[in-house]
């Protein structure tokens, strides 16, 4: 099955294979408000924190993409309300066209969450039509120090998803400090307990099989493989053609089919909303050949996942084709 690409030649991801298992949660997620065009769903979310702060001040939050849509809202858990623009897993969030209730919904933020790196252009240009608000902006980019033509998928960086939580604590902390105490129970509920399988996954992952080679799709890949310990041998050219929806070398996809063929990578990882014609040609070499497949999706897949439920359901796949690869 392939994803069809824009006129544009940007891809237009579909979701093939939805994340297989979930785990238990210490709480829901706050009510994450949705543009017309993307799946809702709301419930509130208290991360396991005791306290209940210091008032009933509710501050009002955008997020430009579900996955960091999700940690705010655990992290700010009733004293927050987060907006998430991006919650469709069939919704490309490269080429995005805001609506105007998006506009609307930014407007009255007083706190706004992007990616940056020239993932979410569209969102800057949401933020542009409204300068001067006196919210407090947080553009994923510029905290870890990347810059447009970086490689922007960092919520697959576990070091910089850390990085994100610590950045958004401070900054609810600033814009209401009558409940920094509450905002310092979720994030410590939240690392040590809601991330708390995600981050033994990470650690046994990366303990037990650093090193070990593996291929992959597209650029999505990379911080995650950099963040468990795993070698990439996909050409770097060929992630970010596969990644910017352009057209990949004839003698990137050979090296990729010889990579395969003589097992020089043990695992193979792709982007299941992403699957052109391309990568569906390697998935299906990478399984005649005896590699063992995983997949990942680029938003949260389900719709309806936590950040953590979403990333251990990916990172057990990963955990399994490598011991099926290895033997460990």
């Amino acid at each position: 099955m392939t994803a069809p690409l824009s006129p544009a030649g940007r891809r237009r991801p579909h979701l093939l294979i939805a994340a297989a298992t979930g785990v238990a949660t210490l709480a829901a997620l706050s009510a994450c408000s949705t543009s017309p065009e993307a799946v809702s769903s709301s419930s509130t979310a208290s991360a396991g924190a005791s306290g209940t702060g210091g008032g009933s001040t509710v501050i009002q939050v955008v997020a430009a993409e579900n996955f960091w849509g999700s940690i705010a809202s655990q992290l700010g858990g009733t004293h927050v309300h987060v907006d998430s623009i991006i919650t469709n897993p069939n919704t490309d969030p490269h080429d995005y066209e805001p609506t105007a209730a998006d506009a609307r919904t930014v407007t009255t933020a007083q706190f706004t969450i992007v990616n940056g790196i020239g993932y979410d252009a569209w969102a800057d240009k949401l933020l542009a039509t409204n300068p001067g608000s006196g919210r407090t902006e947080l553009k994923v980019g510029d905290l870890v120090g990347l810059k447009p033509g970086d490689n922007p998928h960092r919520w697959y960086s576990p070091e910089n998803v850390h990085q994100v939580i610590e950045a958004i604590t401070a900054d609810y902390k600033k814009i209401d400090p009558a409940n920094a105490a509450y905002f310092d129970q979720q994030k410590a509920a939240f690392e040590t307990q809601g991330l708390a399988q995600y981050n033994q996954l990470i650690s046994e992952i990366k303990s037990t099989y650093a090193g070990t080679p593996i291929g992959a799709s597209e650029s999505i890949v990379t911080p995650l493989a950099d963040g468990l310990g795993l070698t990439m041998k996909t050409p770097e050219t060929f992630l970010d053609a596969m990644s910017e929806g352009t057209d990949p070398t004839a003698a990137d996809k050979a090296a990729i089919d010889q990579q395969i063929k003589n097992k020089q990578i043990k695992v193979y990882v792709y982007n299941s909303q992403n699957s052109t014609p391309d990568i569906t040609a390697q998935v299906k070499l990478a399984t005649s050949e005896g590699i063992p497949v995983a997949t990942v999706t680029e938003t949260l897949s389900p719709a309806g996942d936590t950040f953590q439920q979403w990333q251990v359901a990916e990172l057990q796949g990963i955990k399994a084709a490598l011991h099926q690869a290895t033997g460990k």
